[in-house]
């Protein structure tokens, strides 16, 4: 079984937010694959179903983004999920452009909070992860005011188109493996 983690914050104030890419891409999996909820259980909300050809566990960690290692790492042993080659994290970058996916295998946090204390809690840097790309901070903004604002229209459409692609990426990394899906993703947006 595959772990699916997207990474956002709960409450309507942060819905649709940059910071909340992984929370909006798990939404779309569970729509697209009709994954049945399951509830709460470790301070995330979760759900079971079948991507990819593979069993696949979708959650959301309830506990904010700076503190989604906890939940992360309690539902990973709950469920006996090796976080090296079962597990998929999916969120937010503002290094790549709105539109544009990264799939890396390993790295390190690159300042992301929500990464580093997944690092932190699991002890390993070898996780698969979907980058969502959000674009840079304008110059002068504060960087949490950035991440915890919204799309303008243009920007909204490129990654909503992204947020479909990234669904696409995880059922490739579930069905052929990561490189497979590393080498079809990991390119800009409108590149064939």
């Amino acid at each position: 079984m595959y772990l699916i983690v997207g990474l956002g914050n709960p409450g309507r104030q942060y819905e649709a937010t940059r910071h909340n890419m992984g929370f909006d891409v798990i939404d779309k999996l569970v729509e697209e694959y009709r994954i049945p909820q399951g509830g709460v259980k470790f301070n995330a909300m979760y759900g079971k179903g079948i991507i990819g050809g593979q069993q696949a566990l979708l959650m959301k960690p309830l506990s904010y983004m700076n503190l989604s290692g906890g939940p992360v790492r309690d539902m990973a042993n709950y469920f006996k999920i090796d976080p090296e080659t079962e597990m998929i994290v999916i969120y937010d970058d503002i290094d790549t452009e709105p539109g544009n996916l990264r799939i890396r295998k390993q790295g390190s946090a690159g300042g992301h909070n929500g990464i580093k204390d997944l690092i932190k809690q699991l002890g390993t840097q070898k996780f698969i992860r979907i980058k969502v790309g959000v674009g840079a901070k304008p110059q002068g903004w504060d960087l949490a005011d950035y991440v915890l604002g919204r799309f303008d229209s243009k920007s909204r459409e490129l990654v909503e188109d992204a947020q479909e692609r990234a669904c696409k990426a995880v059922e490739m990394i579930l069905s052929d493996g990561p490189d497979a899906a590393m080498n079809e993703f990991n390119r800009k947006s409108g590149v064939v």
